[in-house]
């Protein structure tokens, strides 16, 4: 019997559990326009995966996405033809390598030959070689040495570097540079602060949990919201039993202080009904219903997507009161005008903001999805203003810290109305430095660990 027969061949290596995960999930992200975070804990909830393997996996996923496009720039040097030639799930598994080989500290001998187990195990023999060979050329520099060799030098060219050094899109550096209003040392925080995986941060739901109980469970005090805490080490917020009852929630601080904001500002009169325009998935809405709870009001939460109101419906569940959920159009109002004495508008936007949760967004979003935006921006505040009553107030609020979608909005709305007024929201967050030159607010992940959300507080007259 010849040597080359089946059954003296060796049995072939069985694939990294972890790396086979990781790679199945960034295909769905890639190629199915899936959300990472929602994919992904899909998957280690199915798998069962946790602790160490857990964590592991998540690194893999967020950080082969999060710096995808500096990785393309690298492949684009070590393989022979064109990227855009390659098939897309050959192109996620060098990623997925260089990844580790780059930003990891995993040995580049079993990165490799991992990579190698993995290619035959999921798209066949025939690419192992050329896998091997590649993540091999890739292994051969670090990351600052692949940078120095791929990007644009950074006196010809900062954005073009800044790109490619900190993995974001181009026009994305452009507009963090025209928020800021540098494109200097703050910049290059910024976009650091992007790249850094966030905590996971809860919200203790007023006259339902306080932050002793979350510290008991093993989080520490927030810097800003009078309601968060940190989770430390990561691990599952869903084993504490107030996150798993409703009476806390995950929600990132920066969201928290913008719902504090508006439960703060002054109001003369009634302060007994509450609306959220724009409610799915509802953290904002669940934290507000409590607030306004403890001040014998009720909330109407408007979303248009039956199962985001159901998403919302679901946050609310533990908060008592007589709130409502309503599946409708927020730019279409159900109700009369000036119903509502406080009105959160928390539009649809490009989640800029978001970026260090959601790295997959960085190389989904156009600049031409914020231009399509802008007009459902425009109407949604407008019926916001329209729903307050004289006296009320309206909080407009966006994940993104992109003029077009924030005090750009707010100019060109009340330009149009002679009834709303924009007013100084710094001094709703006392001890929050560093919120803009007003009368806006804007939070940002290297200056406060939020979220880049944006605050404008308009009062109708």
């Amino acid at each position: 019997m010849s040597d080359r027969s089946p059954r003296n061949r060796a049995p072939q290596r069985r694939p990294d559990k972890v790396r086979q995960l990781a790679y199945k999930v960034i295909r769905q992200v890639t190629s199915e326009d899936g959300y990472a975070n929602l994919v992904l804990n899909k998957a280690l909830r199915d798998q069962r995966l946790g602790g160490r393997d857990a964590a592991f996996a998540t690194e893999l996923v967020q950080g082969t996405l999060r710096w995808q496009g500096t990785y393309d720039a690298i492949l684009a040097r070590s393989v022979s033809r064109p990227l855009a030639e390659l098939d897309p799930e050959l192109l996620d598994l060098l990623r997925l390598g260089a990844h580790q080989l780059l930003n990891m500290r995993v040995d580049s001998y079993a990165a490799v030959n991992e990579m190698v187990t993995l290619t035959r195990a999921e798209i066949g023999q025939s690419r192992s070689g050329l896998v091997n060979a590649v993540l091999r050329k890739v292994s051969q520099r670090s990351l600052d040495q692949w940078i120095a060799a791929v990007a644009p030098a950074l006196d010809d060219d900062l954005f073009g570097h800044l790109a490619v050094a900190k993995a974001h899109p181009r026009w994305i550096v452009e507009t963090f540079a025209d928020a800021l209003g540098t494109d200097g040392d703050e910049l290059d925080e910024l976009l650091d602060a992007d790249n850094d995986p966030p905590r996971v941060t809860l919200v203790a739901r007023p006259g339902l949990a306080d932050l002793d109980e979350l510290v008991e469970a093993g989080a520490t005090r927030g810097r800003w919201s009078p309601y968060a805490a940190v989770l430390q080490g990561g691990g599952d917020p869903g084993r504490i039993s107030a996150v798993s009852s409703g009476r806390a929630g995950v929600q990132d601080e920066g969201s928290q202080l913008v719902a504090v904001a508006l439960a703060s500002a002054p109001l003369e009169g009634s302060d007994a009904k509450w609306l959220d325009l724009c409610a799915g998935p509802g953290g904002k809405s669940a934290l507000l219903a409590a607030i306004v709870s403890q001040r014998d009001g009720v909330l109407t939460a408007v979303e248009p997507q039956p199962h985001r109101a159901e998403l919302v419906r679901s946050n609310l569940r533990a908060v008592p009161g007589d709130h409502q959920v309503l599946v409708g159009d927020g730019t279409k109002p159900t109700w009369p005008e000036g119903s509502f004495d406080r009105v959160l508008a928390d539009v649809p936007c490009s989640g800029l903001g978001a970026l260090r949760r959601r790295p997959e967004a960085r190389w989904r979003r156009t600049p031409e999805d914020v231009e399509e935006l802008r007009p459902l921006q425009e109407r949604l505040l407008d019926s916001a203003i329209t729903s307050v009553r004289p006296g009320g107030v309206v909080a407009y609020v966006t994940c993104t810290p992109h003029p077009r979608e924030a005090g750009s909005v707010v100019d060109a709305v009340l330009a149009r109305r002679s009834d709303a007024v924009l007013e100084d929201a710094r001094p709703l967050l006392p001890g929050v430095p560093a919120l803009g030159k007003g009368p806006d607010i804007q939070l940002w992940p290297h200056l406060h660990g939020t979220d880049a959300m944006y605050l404008a507080l308009i009062r109708r007259t």
